[in-house]
C-alpha cells in the first residue's frame, strides 16, 4: 500500500470511530482499564488483578528476580513497539520518542487497542521486544505461570490459551499496519490460528474495541458496529481459556 493511501485510511472520517478513541498510548490505557474491568485477568500468567494490583496467590505466580514489579499491572503491546518502530523511518531518526511525535502512523499503531493486553510487570518486562516461539524448555521460571522466556535465544513462549490471540493479534497488525513477518513467523501464527479457537472473551473484547476505535480485528470476528450505541453486555461471553 502506498503512504499516502495508508495515511488516508487513518485519517480519512469514519462514522464508526467514536469521539473516545485512542489517539496516543496514554490514552489507549486509560481506555484499556475499562475494558478489562469486565475481565480483570492478565493475559499471558491468568493472574487475577484488582486496581492496578496483581494478586500472585490468585494464579500461583512467584517472582524470578522483580518481586515489586510482579504485584503491578503493565499494558502490554503483543507487537512491540520497538518491532513496529524498526519498520518506521521515524525510528532511524531519534527512535521511540520522534516517531511518537512525528510519525502519525506509529502513532496510531502504538495506541491500537486490539494490540493492547494487561499482564504481570515482571512478565512484561523479560519479554522485552523478543518474538513468540516454541521452546523446549518447561515452564518454571514463574512458578505455576506457564510462561517461558530463554533470553538467551531472544524468544518467549506463552501458554496454550494466550497463542491463539497473539496469532490474531500479529496477523491483524501486520496487515493493517503493512508490517513484514518473516516466513517462520507468518507460519507460526498461522498454525496458531488454526489451533487455538476464539474465545468468547476474545469475541466480546473485538466487539467493544471495534465501537470505541472503529475497527475490528477481522481474524477474530465479525463485528455489528450498528449495535455501538447499545448497552453491550457480556453475560453471555464466558472467556475461554484464562486469559
Amino acid at each position: 500500500m502506498r503512504p499516502l493511501a495508508l495515511l488516508l485510511l487513518f485519517f480519512l472520517p469514519l462514522a464508526s470511530v467514536q469521539a473516545d478513541a485512542p489517539r496516543t498510548f496514554r490514552e489507549a490505557k486509560k481506555i484499556a482499564w475499562t475494558i478489562y474491568a469486565e475481565h480483570p485477568v492478565d493475559f499471558y500468567c491468568g493472574c487475577a488483578f484488582k486496581g492496578n494490583r496483581i494478586d500472585l496467590d490468585s494464579c500461583g505466580y512467584i517472582p524470578r528476580k522483580q518481586p515489586k514489579r510482579a504485584q503491578r499491572v503493565e499494558w502490554e503491546h503483543i507487537v512491540p513497539a520497538w518491532v513496529i518502530g524498526h519498520q518506521r523511518q521515524c525510528w532511524q531518526q531519534g527512535g521511540r520518542k520522534q516517531c511518537t511525535s512525528k510519525d502519525p502512523v506509529f502513532s496510531k499503531a502504538e495506541a491500537d487497542l486490539h494490540n493492547l493486553v494487561p499482564v504481570v510487570g515482571e512478565v512484561n518486562g523479560d519479554r522485552s521486544n523478543y518474538g513468540f516461539g516454541m521452546l523446549s524448555e518447561k515452564p518454571s521460571q514463574y512458578g505455576a505461570c506457564p510462561f517461558v522466556v530463554n533470553f538467551k535465544q531472544r524468544t518467549a513462549m506463552p501458554p496454550e490459551y494466550s497463542r491463539g490471540a497473539i496469532a490474531r493479534t500479529y496477523l491483524y497488525m501486520s496487515e493493517r499496519y503493512q508490517l513484514r513477518l518473516s516466513r517462520q513467523d507468518q507460519r507460526l501464527y498461522d498454525i496458531w490460528n488454526r489451533q487455538y479457537p476464539v474465545s468468547d472473551w476474545e469475541r466480546w473484547r473485538n466487539q467493544r474495541i471495534a465501537c470505541i476505535q472503529g475497527n475490528a480485528n477481522r481474524y477474530v470476528s465479525d463485528v455489528d458496529l450498528r449495535s455501538c450505541g447499545r448497552s453491550v453486555s457480556r453475560s453471555a461471553a464466558t472467556p475461554g481459556g484464562r486469559g
